[in-house]
């Protein structure tokens, strides 16, 4: 018999949390042996999957939408593993977005039956480094009036569900300065005004916008994306962004990049799977492989 799933229920994800009692009842109808953990808070659930590191424990799921995700992510790869662990998903945020990368169900129970059986996917995470330290991703990081509007959504009631980040950017846009960047990427640079950049691992995020078509966790690359335009015209790209039909636009500059350093001025917010982290500079670079994903 194949290890428990160590099940970590994030009761502060979404609009509506995923009662505990339907995750059992999910999990059992699909088969899933399992252990079902209620952190009550986000260091809680630090703790408990480094607990589970240090006994030996591998096979690790989380209820939650994507900064649950990330949550879970960063603390996986802050561990020493005695084997390596394995993440499952399970839908209960607001977003979902890493799920839509897959085409995964969004319904907890369609999706419960995805921790039966052996078969992963090795995923790349994306690293931030800077003054304030070191954070991971495993979907979307963003710099600029994006961050900045993540930064204000975070704020809001989560009543908004996933209205939150477009209401959250039209208020942020007028007032958010744009800047001058330096970018390196080894040999290559770019030099310029912006208004935003993108730095996406997977293909959605902010409830469905597919900001990142061209992307791929597996490539060993991060997508990176400058946007250089006035405030008006920002707010037209918007609906291209949605329907991902902005990488020919003339205000994106798109690369992909396995490693490169963003310089700003002035400084702008840096957000990571919709959690604001610190401000610019900052050193970005790709680790491939880095996570077993449960699909």
């Amino acid at each position: 018999m194949a290890d428990p799933w160590l099940v970590l229920v994030n009761l502060n994800a979404g609009r509506k949390p995923v009662h505990p009692e339907r995750v059992i009842r999910a999990l059992t109808d699909a088969g899933v042996e399992f252990d079902l953990h209620i952190p009550e808070s986000a260091a809680e659930m630090t703790e408990a999957i480094a607990s589970a590191a240090s006994s030996g424990r591998w096979r690790l799921a989380v209820v939650g939408g994507d900064g649950t995700t990330s949550l879970a992510a960063n603390a996986i790869l802050k561990c020493e593993w005695s084997r390596r662990p394995v993440l499952g998903v399970l839908p209960g945020g607001t977003g979902g977005d890493l799920l839509r990368t897959f085409g995964l169900s969004h319904n907890l129970e369609e999706a419960a039956g995805h921790l039966v059986g052996d078969a992963v996917y090795p995923i790349d995470v994306g690293r931030l480094d800077g003054e304030w330290g070191v954070r991971y991703f495993v979907n979307v990081a963003q710099a600029g009036v994006g961050a900045a509007a993540a930064v204000t959504a975070e704020r809001m009631s989560r009543s908004w569900g996933k209205g939150r980040y477009p209401l959250a950017f039209i208020r942020r846009l007028p007032g958010f300065p744009a800047a001058q960047l330096a970018v390196q990427m080894g040999s290559r640079a770019h030099d310029g005004k912006g208004l935003a950049a993108i730095i996406a691992n997977g293909q959605f995020f902010a409830g469905g916008w597919n900001v990142a078509p061209r992307s791929s966790l597996n490539d060993g690359r991060l997508d990176l994306q400058l946007i250089d335009c006035n405030k008006s015209y920002a707010v037209r790209l918007v609906p291209k962004i949605i329907k991902g039909v902005h990488l020919t636009d003339r205000a994106v500059r798109r690369y992909a990049t396995e490693s490169f350093e963003l310089v700003t001025t002035p400084i702008w917010p840096i957000e990571a799977d919709g959690d604001p982290v610190g401000n610019t500079p900052v050193s970005v670079s790709v680790v491939p492989g880095a996570l077993d994903l449960k699909i």
